[in-house]
């Protein structure tokens, strides 16, 4: 096998690279030989060395690839999305991943601890992941979305952690509801967001509910009962004016956050 007749040289790279994820996945990085890996792909070993310089790079550029594409596929879906949503998106995913994406970072992860040669790219990878999360996090308190006080580093590095973990902690292992899994990352975001100094009346807050959008989850009153109830059809409503009580600012943004319909609104009183 050489050079496949009429496929670019961009071509036979992102062949190789898919390649690599679905053998990774099937026979781990240790039981993985570069011969198997072009086979899969229908090219030469001298085709494959032509790209790559090892099996170690291989496997790194496969995992930076598959990352990418989920990342984009995610941002495609909604380009508009504030970022506090595209990380609710990307946790709200975690439990359910499963394929070669996940099998990847579990080969990648055990092999750099024992392979210098792997563990190399590895370092240069997962600082990629940790300064791009990191710059999501300066952006979304540029916008006032987080709190400026946070560390984007430490945040960055807890993402990770998440992400990472998800991979070996897998649904056969334990599985989450999603109800449970949605509710604990909404509460995570909401305590995230920027710190209000109560005794200041210009901190004020009000909660509206949209009508027209409201589905009757019932999401705002199981978080927050006391600023919100049920009509007698089961939709949601606002207790009293919609003034929000001192101390109660996270609960009110706690169920925004949580409305599927996006219904509810925090606006500044």
């Amino acid at each position: 096998m050489g050079r496949i007749a009429g496929v670019t040289a961009a071509e036979t790279r992102q062949r190789l690279l898919r390649a690599a994820a679905d053998v990774f996945a099937e026979r781990g990085y240790d039981g993985t030989r570069v011969a198997d890996i072009a086979a899969a792909a229908g090219v030469s070993n001298g085709a494959l060395y032509a790209h790559f310089a090892s099996k170690a790079e291989l496997l790194v550029d496969a995992l930076r690839t598959h990352g990418r594409r989920l990342l984009a596929d995610v941002f495609a879906a909604d380009p508009d999305r504030s970022v506090t949503d595209l990380l609710l998106v990307i946790g709200r995913w975690l439990p359910r991943r499963r394929g070669a994406p996940g099998y990847l970072i579990v080969e990648a992860l055990v092999a750099a601890r024992r392979d210098e040669e792997v563990a190399r790219p590895m370092r240069d990878y997962v600082g990629e992941r940790a300064d791009w999360i990191a710059e999501l996090v300066r952006a979304a308190q540029g916008g006032g979305e987080l709190d400026p006080a946070l560390s984007p580093n430490a945040l960055a590095h807890f993402c990770l952690l998440l992400a990472m973990g998800s991979a070996l902690v897998t649904p056969d292992l334990h599985a989450v509801g999603d109800e449970e899994w949605n509710a604990l990352l909404t509460r995570l975001m909401s305590a995230l967001r920027p710190r209000r100094h109560h005794a200041d009346r210009s901190d004020a807050v009000k909660v509206r509910i949209d009508h027209e959008r409201c589905q009757g989850h019932g999401r705002c009153y199981d978080l927050a009962p006391s600023l919100f109830g049920d009509d007698d059809e089961g939709y949601g409503t606002v207790l009293g004016d919609g003034a929000v009580p001192p101390g109660q600012e996270r609960d009110a943004r706690l169920a925004e956050l949580n409305c599927p319909e996006r219904a509810i609104d925090v606006e500044e009183a």
